[in-house]
């Protein structure tokens, strides 16, 4: 038996790093940062948030697997 069935909640979801709104800034377990869910306004505002405060951040869109912000 695999432990990951008796405990169903460990999952490579990550680390939630912040809220905005309803939208989550995750840290997967493979040290990239994710923008779930969340409204357009929600996404906005986290994106402005990591700009200023977290800007060495990639941000990739889960799905498409592409960044949002620019590397430097």
């Amino acid at each position: 038996m695999k432990i990951r069935h008796l405990f169903p909640d460990i999952g490579n979801d990550g680390e939630v790093i912040a809220y905005f709104g309803d939208a989550r800034l995750v840290k997967t377990l493979d040290c990239k940062y994710e923008l779930r869910g969340g409204s357009s306004t929600d996404r906005a505002s986290a994106q402005e948030w990591i700009s200023m405060f977290m800007h060495e951040a990639v941000l990739v869109v889960p799905g498409r697997g592409e960044s949002t912000m620019p590397r430097k």
